[in-house]
């Protein structure tokens, strides 16, 4: 017995049914398809004239306070963009499963039950979006920013709504859930700073390693290639505390914001040469052995250097 599917009569069938539904149906399909490639398309043009009529309208003055407004910008367009691809996504998805006849009455409602347990079940994915939500908008940390998240310190390449992507030093990608993010430090926010603890040798003059120390910073402002980078000049905070074999001066540098290491590494380079020239010690550990011989054993006397100035 043939099989039916072997008929030329079902072949007929078949073609007439396709062409048939090419004619009704496909035309339909193509047109909504090619509409929400346009809205795609429409959404990017639109967000980005957003972005240049916002970066337009931003304060042109402080040129730290535009770049960070730019930061938190973008941050927020990228979200909007995301939000607005699923939204099309899911209006082109149910227009092209009805015009391909499939009722999506049930698959809505079966959607909403289904949206109900999953919200049940899904109190982490809650917390992390309300978590996410409010840190955008408390302008905490945005794209660009270098940030300490629950200890991990690198550069924030995303936030969103459920995550932020932290890439450290090494290159590292560490993915943070909102609602996990127990510790957040930015580093980069408006301004930053190097701290420096500086060690001299007790017996120098602290007023002297103070004008040498402001004298590095005078010259590392007055370069032309990073006295840009520096916002006001340096804080001498004064003496901060007393070591085993040294006192500690504490001063600060305000920096743009990221730009705080370079000039660290700078400046510890020029306060060197500072130190240098005006003869001023720094201090590190030293020993003298003497060898006391006399009727009783051989005895080793340690003398630290600062016990024989």
């Amino acid at each position: 017995m043939m099989k039916e599917w072997m008929t030329a009569q079902f072949w007929e069938t078949l073609l007439d049914r396709t062409i048939a539904w090419s004619l009704s149906s496909l035309p339909a399909i193509l047109l909504i398809a090619a509409i929400g490639l346009m809205g795609f398309k429409l959404v990017d043009v639109i967000l980005d004239r957003i972005r240049r009529n916002i970066a337009g309208r931003l304060p042109t003055g402080d040129a730290i306070e535009t770049q960070e407004s730019e930061k938190r910008l973008e941050t927020l367009l990228g979200i909007l963009r995301s939000a607005l691809r699923v939204v099309l996504w899911a209006m082109v998805v149910m227009l092209l499963l009805r015009r391909m006849g499939v009722d999506i009455a049930p698959l809505i409602a079966g959607a909403g039950i289904a949206g109900l347990a999953v919200g049940f079940g899904a109190q982490e994915l809650v917390r992390d979006v309300i978590s996410g939500f409010f840190m955008l908008m408390e302008n905490q940390v945005r794209a660009g920013d270098i940030a300490v998240v629950n200890g991990v310190s690198g550069l924030v390449e995303q936030v969103g709504l459920r995550t932020i992507v932290l890439r450290d030093q090494s290159g590292t990608v560490h993915v943070f859930q909102n609602g996990k993010v127990n510790t957040l430090a930015n580093m980069t926010k408006g301004w930053s700073a190097m701290v420096f603890d500086v060690a001299v040798a007790y017996r120098e003059s602290t007023d002297r390693v103070i004008e040498a120390m402001k004298e590095a910073a005078e010259s590392l402002r007055a370069d032309d290639q990073w006295k840009s980078f520096i916002l006001e000049p340096m804080e001498v905070f004064g003496v901060d505390g007393f070591g085993d074999s040294a006192v500690i001066i504490k001063g600060r540098i305000k920096t743009r914001p990221g730009d705080q290491w370079s000039i660290g590494r700078e400046y510890r380079k020029r306060l060197k040469e500072a130190f240098d020239k005006n003869h001023i010690e720094i201090p590190f550990p030293t020993s003298t052995i003497t060898w006391a011989e006399d009727t009783a054993p051989i005895k080793l006397k340690i003398h630290n250097k600062e016990d024989r100035d």
